[in-house]
Protein backbone atom coordinates (compact mmCIF):
# COMPACT_ATOMS: atom_id res chain seq x y z
CA UNK A 1 0.00 0.00 0.00
CA UNK A 2 1.28 3.71 -0.94
CA UNK A 3 -0.85 6.30 0.53
CA UNK A 4 -1.20 10.15 -0.65
CA UNK A 5 -2.13 12.18 1.48
CA UNK A 6 -4.51 15.45 0.11
CA UNK A 7 -4.50 18.85 1.77
CA UNK A 8 -7.41 20.98 0.38
CA UNK A 9 -7.24 24.87 0.20
CA UNK A 10 -10.02 27.36 0.74
CA UNK A 11 -13.83 26.25 -0.36
CA UNK A 12 -14.46 23.97 2.12
CA UNK A 13 -14.71 25.83 5.35
CA UNK A 14 -17.70 26.33 7.86
CA UNK A 15 -18.94 26.99 11.43
CA UNK A 16 -17.75 24.87 14.33
CA UNK A 17 -14.87 22.74 11.94
CA UNK A 18 -12.00 23.42 14.54
CA UNK A 19 -14.71 22.33 18.00
CA UNK A 20 -12.01 19.34 18.07
CA UNK A 21 -8.75 21.53 17.53
CA UNK A 22 -6.78 22.25 20.87
CA UNK A 23 -6.40 25.44 22.85
CA UNK A 24 -2.67 25.09 22.35
CA UNK A 25 -3.06 25.42 18.22
CA UNK A 26 -5.63 28.45 18.82
CA UNK A 27 -2.77 30.25 21.26
CA UNK A 28 0.05 29.46 19.17
CA UNK A 29 -1.53 31.43 16.37
CA UNK A 30 -2.42 34.01 18.46
CA UNK A 31 1.05 34.33 19.96
CA UNK A 32 2.50 34.19 16.32
CA UNK A 33 0.34 36.57 14.96
CA UNK A 34 -1.96 38.38 16.91
CA UNK A 35 -5.01 36.77 15.48
CA UNK A 36 -7.89 35.44 17.76
CA UNK A 37 -9.27 33.02 15.45
CA UNK A 38 -13.06 32.76 15.54
CA UNK A 39 -14.41 29.30 14.39
CA UNK A 40 -17.80 31.15 12.66
CA UNK A 41 -19.55 31.78 9.56
CA UNK A 42 -19.29 35.42 9.80
CA UNK A 43 -15.44 35.16 10.75
CA UNK A 44 -14.76 32.50 7.36
CA UNK A 45 -16.23 35.58 5.32
CA UNK A 46 -12.23 37.26 5.70
CA UNK A 47 -9.31 35.24 4.05
CA UNK A 48 -7.30 35.74 6.91
CA UNK A 49 -9.41 33.74 9.55
CA UNK A 50 -10.18 31.02 6.46
CA UNK A 51 -6.85 30.08 5.82
CA UNK A 52 -5.69 29.84 9.21
CA UNK A 53 -8.55 27.84 10.30
CA UNK A 54 -7.86 25.36 7.62
CA UNK A 55 -4.41 25.69 8.73
CA UNK A 56 -4.46 24.56 12.31
CA UNK A 57 -7.45 22.20 11.58
CA UNK A 58 -5.08 20.40 9.31
CA UNK A 59 -1.64 20.76 11.55
CA UNK A 60 -3.92 18.92 14.11
CA UNK A 61 -5.06 16.07 11.54
CA UNK A 62 -1.51 15.33 10.93
CA UNK A 63 -0.47 15.17 14.90
CA UNK A 64 -3.77 12.82 14.64
CA UNK A 65 -2.09 10.53 12.00
CA UNK A 66 1.43 10.37 13.50
CA UNK A 67 0.50 9.75 16.79
CA UNK A 68 -1.42 6.76 15.62
CA UNK A 69 2.07 5.26 13.80
CA UNK A 70 1.43 6.78 10.14
CA UNK A 71 3.18 8.57 7.67
CA UNK A 72 2.56 9.42 4.03
CA UNK A 73 4.25 8.13 1.22
CA UNK A 74 3.43 11.01 -1.06
CA UNK A 75 1.90 14.59 -0.48
CA UNK A 76 -0.45 16.95 -2.48
CA UNK A 77 -1.56 20.19 -1.25
CA UNK A 78 -4.08 22.10 -3.11
CA UNK A 79 -3.36 25.95 -3.40
CA UNK A 80 -3.49 27.13 0.71
CA UNK A 81 -2.96 23.33 1.47
CA UNK A 82 0.68 23.04 0.32
CA UNK A 83 1.86 24.60 3.72
CA UNK A 84 0.10 21.78 5.60
CA UNK A 85 1.99 19.22 3.30
CA UNK A 86 5.18 20.75 3.71
CA UNK A 87 4.70 20.06 7.39
CA UNK A 88 3.35 16.44 6.77
CA UNK A 89 6.59 15.66 4.75
CA UNK A 90 8.82 17.48 7.59
CA UNK A 91 9.74 20.25 4.86
CA UNK A 92 8.62 23.03 6.90
CA UNK A 93 7.61 23.59 10.76
CA UNK A 94 4.78 24.14 12.39
CA UNK A 95 5.12 27.68 13.81
CA UNK A 96 6.58 29.03 10.13
CA UNK A 97 3.89 27.65 8.25
CA UNK A 98 1.52 29.63 10.35
CA UNK A 99 3.70 32.51 10.31
CA UNK A 100 3.86 32.40 6.33
CA UNK A 101 0.03 31.63 5.74
CA UNK A 102 -0.72 34.38 7.74
CA UNK A 103 1.17 36.42 5.83
CA UNK A 104 -0.31 35.13 2.64
CA UNK A 105 -3.32 35.45 3.49
CA UNK A 106 -3.58 39.17 4.60
CA UNK A 107 -1.49 40.56 1.80
CA UNK A 108 -4.15 38.49 -0.80
CA UNK A 109 -6.62 40.23 1.71
CA UNK A 110 -4.77 43.53 0.89
CA UNK A 111 -4.44 43.24 -2.61
CA UNK A 112 -8.14 42.60 -4.03
CA UNK A 113 -10.39 43.25 -1.01
CA UNK A 114 -13.30 43.60 -2.82
CA UNK A 115 -14.43 42.55 -6.32
CA UNK A 116 -12.34 39.41 -7.47
CA UNK A 117 -12.77 35.50 -6.70
CA UNK A 118 -12.83 32.57 -8.65
CA UNK A 119 -15.26 30.52 -10.28
CA UNK A 120 -15.34 27.13 -11.45
CA UNK A 121 -16.90 25.65 -14.93
CA UNK A 122 -17.22 21.62 -15.22
CA UNK A 123 -18.23 19.74 -18.29
CA UNK A 124 -16.44 21.97 -20.61
CA UNK A 125 -12.05 21.19 -21.61
CA UNK A 126 -9.87 23.66 -21.11
CA UNK A 127 -9.05 24.72 -24.49
CA UNK A 128 -12.32 25.57 -24.85
CA UNK A 129 -12.66 27.38 -21.39
CA UNK A 130 -9.27 29.31 -22.38
CA UNK A 131 -11.62 30.31 -25.32
CA UNK A 132 -14.20 31.93 -23.54
CA UNK A 133 -12.04 33.53 -21.25
CA UNK A 134 -9.83 35.16 -23.92
CA UNK A 135 -13.08 36.85 -25.50
CA UNK A 136 -13.67 38.13 -21.89
CA UNK A 137 -10.49 39.28 -20.65
CA UNK A 138 -9.76 42.47 -20.74
CA UNK A 139 -8.03 45.32 -18.63
CA UNK A 140 -11.02 46.93 -16.59
CA UNK A 141 -12.51 43.23 -16.34
CA UNK A 142 -9.37 40.97 -16.04
CA UNK A 143 -9.98 36.79 -16.36
CA UNK A 144 -7.67 33.82 -16.48
CA UNK A 145 -7.92 30.46 -16.63
CA UNK A 146 -6.40 28.78 -14.26
CA UNK A 147 -6.39 25.53 -11.55
CA UNK A 148 -7.25 22.45 -13.49
CA UNK A 149 -8.71 19.81 -11.09
CA UNK A 150 -9.79 17.37 -13.42
CA UNK A 151 -9.86 16.89 -17.25
CA UNK A 152 -13.19 18.70 -17.35
CA UNK A 153 -13.67 20.94 -14.75
CA UNK A 154 -11.68 23.83 -14.90
CA UNK A 155 -11.02 26.94 -12.65
CA UNK A 156 -11.13 30.34 -13.46
CA UNK A 157 -10.00 33.85 -11.76
CA UNK A 158 -10.16 37.61 -11.77
CA UNK A 159 -13.10 40.17 -11.40
CA UNK A 160 -16.49 39.19 -10.28
CA UNK A 161 -17.65 40.74 -13.65
CA UNK A 162 -14.91 38.89 -15.85
CA UNK A 163 -16.12 36.34 -14.03
CA UNK A 164 -19.81 36.04 -14.47
CA UNK A 165 -19.59 36.78 -17.91
CA UNK A 166 -17.31 33.93 -18.32
CA UNK A 167 -19.77 31.65 -16.62
CA UNK A 168 -22.72 32.87 -18.93
CA UNK A 169 -20.57 31.66 -21.69
CA UNK A 170 -19.94 28.62 -20.10
CA UNK A 171 -23.17 27.67 -19.63
CA UNK A 172 -24.57 28.53 -23.03
CA UNK A 173 -21.46 26.47 -24.55
CA UNK A 174 -22.87 23.21 -22.83
CA UNK A 175 -20.46 23.28 -19.13
CA UNK A 176 -23.02 20.92 -16.71
CA UNK A 177 -22.18 23.63 -14.05
CA UNK A 178 -20.25 27.22 -13.76
CA UNK A 179 -20.62 28.75 -10.25
CA UNK A 180 -18.52 31.43 -8.24
CA UNK A 181 -16.78 29.90 -5.44
CA UNK A 182 -16.03 30.36 -2.04
CA UNK A 183 -12.80 32.02 -2.41
CA UNK A 184 -12.90 35.69 -2.03
CA UNK A 185 -9.55 36.50 -4.39
CA UNK A 186 -8.30 36.06 -7.98
CA UNK A 187 -5.60 33.10 -6.47
CA UNK A 188 -3.53 30.85 -9.00
CA UNK A 189 -3.29 34.39 -11.79
CA UNK A 190 -1.31 37.14 -12.59
CA UNK A 191 -3.28 39.17 -10.47
CA UNK A 192 -1.12 37.61 -7.63
CA UNK A 193 2.03 38.31 -8.69
CA UNK A 194 2.77 41.33 -6.02
CA UNK A 195 2.09 38.54 -3.06
CA UNK A 196 4.59 36.04 -4.81
CA UNK A 197 7.40 38.69 -4.21
CA UNK A 198 6.31 39.71 -0.58
CA UNK A 199 6.37 35.59 0.21
CA UNK A 200 9.99 35.40 -1.83
CA UNK A 201 11.27 37.64 0.37
CA UNK A 202 9.73 36.46 3.56
CA UNK A 203 10.48 32.73 2.62
CA UNK A 204 14.47 33.62 2.28
CA UNK A 205 14.60 33.47 5.96
CA UNK A 206 12.69 30.33 6.45
CA UNK A 207 14.49 26.55 6.31
CA UNK A 208 12.90 24.79 4.05
CA UNK A 209 13.86 20.86 4.84
CA UNK A 210 14.25 17.81 1.60
CA UNK A 211 10.87 16.61 2.25
CA UNK A 212 10.64 12.79 3.53
CA UNK A 213 8.79 11.41 1.19
CA UNK A 214 7.56 12.94 -2.25
CA UNK A 215 5.88 16.52 -2.85
CA UNK A 216 4.04 17.39 -5.56
CA UNK A 217 4.06 20.48 -6.69
CA UNK A 218 1.25 22.73 -7.67
CA UNK A 219 3.17 24.39 -10.24
CA UNK A 220 3.63 21.95 -12.50
CA UNK A 221 2.66 18.79 -11.10
CA UNK A 222 5.40 16.90 -10.63
CA UNK A 223 6.80 15.29 -7.78
CA UNK A 224 9.47 17.05 -6.22
CA UNK A 225 12.29 15.53 -3.63
CA UNK A 226 14.24 18.49 -2.86
CA UNK A 227 13.51 21.37 -0.78
CA UNK A 228 14.50 24.15 -4.00
CA UNK A 229 11.26 22.54 -5.07
CA UNK A 230 8.68 23.13 -2.74
CA UNK A 231 10.24 26.64 -1.60
CA UNK A 232 9.41 28.00 -5.44
CA UNK A 233 5.64 25.89 -5.14
CA UNK A 234 5.10 28.40 -2.02
CA UNK A 235 6.70 31.43 -3.09
CA UNK A 236 5.02 30.80 -6.08
CA UNK A 237 1.84 29.04 -6.08
CA UNK A 238 -0.83 31.90 -6.20
CA UNK A 239 0.91 32.93 -9.83
CA UNK A 240 0.30 29.63 -11.30
CA UNK A 241 -2.40 27.55 -11.89
CA UNK A 242 -2.64 24.29 -9.88
CA UNK A 243 -2.37 21.28 -12.26
CA UNK A 244 -4.31 18.73 -9.80
CA UNK A 245 -4.99 16.47 -12.38
CA UNK A 246 -1.59 15.71 -13.53
CA UNK A 247 -0.78 15.76 -9.68
CA UNK A 248 -3.23 12.86 -9.62
CA UNK A 249 -1.37 11.49 -12.72
CA UNK A 250 2.18 11.27 -11.32
CA UNK A 251 0.48 9.82 -8.14
CA UNK A 252 -0.88 7.02 -9.75
CA UNK A 253 2.77 6.53 -11.94
CA UNK A 254 4.41 6.30 -8.53
CA UNK A 255 2.38 3.58 -7.75
CA UNK A 256 -0.01 5.27 -5.05
CA UNK A 257 -3.60 3.57 -4.64
CA UNK A 258 -4.67 5.00 -1.53
CA UNK A 259 -5.63 8.42 -0.78
CA UNK A 260 -6.31 10.27 2.76
CA UNK A 261 -8.19 13.49 2.31
CA UNK A 262 -7.48 15.72 5.56
CA UNK A 263 -10.30 18.17 6.63
CA UNK A 264 -12.25 20.46 5.68
CA UNK A 265 -14.62 18.67 3.00
CA UNK A 266 -14.14 15.34 0.72
CA UNK A 267 -14.14 17.38 -2.90
CA UNK A 268 -10.95 15.71 -3.67
CA UNK A 269 -12.12 12.20 -2.81
CA UNK A 270 -14.50 12.63 -5.55
CA UNK A 271 -12.02 14.07 -8.08
CA UNK A 272 -9.73 10.71 -7.05
CA UNK A 273 -12.73 8.37 -7.40
CA UNK A 274 -13.71 9.40 -10.39
CA UNK A 275 -10.49 9.54 -12.01
CA UNK A 276 -9.05 5.88 -10.55
CA UNK A 277 -12.00 3.71 -9.75
CA UNK A 278 -9.63 1.01 -7.86
CA UNK A 279 -8.34 3.83 -5.53
CA UNK A 280 -9.19 2.97 -1.81
CA UNK A 281 -9.86 6.25 -0.64
CA UNK A 282 -10.61 7.92 3.21
CA UNK A 283 -11.96 11.25 4.36
CA UNK A 284 -11.27 12.53 7.13
CA UNK A 285 -14.35 14.84 7.24
CA UNK A 286 -16.81 11.55 7.61
CA UNK A 287 -14.80 9.31 9.42
CA UNK A 288 -13.93 8.94 12.96
CA UNK A 289 -9.58 8.31 13.61
CA UNK A 290 -10.68 4.69 14.74
CA UNK A 291 -12.07 3.41 11.63
CA UNK A 292 -9.35 4.99 9.52
CA UNK A 293 -7.03 3.21 11.94
CA UNK A 294 -8.68 0.01 11.23
CA UNK A 295 -8.92 0.44 7.55
CA UNK A 296 -5.37 1.37 7.21
CA UNK A 297 -3.97 -1.67 8.92
CA UNK A 298 -6.51 -4.08 7.16
CA UNK A 299 -5.21 -2.67 3.79
CA UNK A 300 -1.21 -2.76 5.01
CA UNK A 301 -1.50 -6.20 5.57
CA UNK A 302 -3.23 -6.89 2.35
Amino acid sequence: MKTLWIFPGQGGQKSRMLKDVPAELFQKVKDLTGIELTDNDKAYQDSVQIQLGILILQLFNIRQLKQRGFKPDAVAGHSLGIFAAGVASGSIDEDDAIKIVYLRSEKMQESYPTGYGMGAIVGLTRREVNTLVKKINEETQPVFTSNQNSELQTVISGSIVGINKVLDLAKSNGAQKAVLLKVPVPSHSPLMQSVADVLEKALADVLINDPNCIYLANYNGHAVRKSAGIKYDMINNLVHPVYWDTMMDVAKEMGIDTSLELQPGQTFTRLVKSKFSDFRTITMNNMNLDDIEFLLNKWKRG
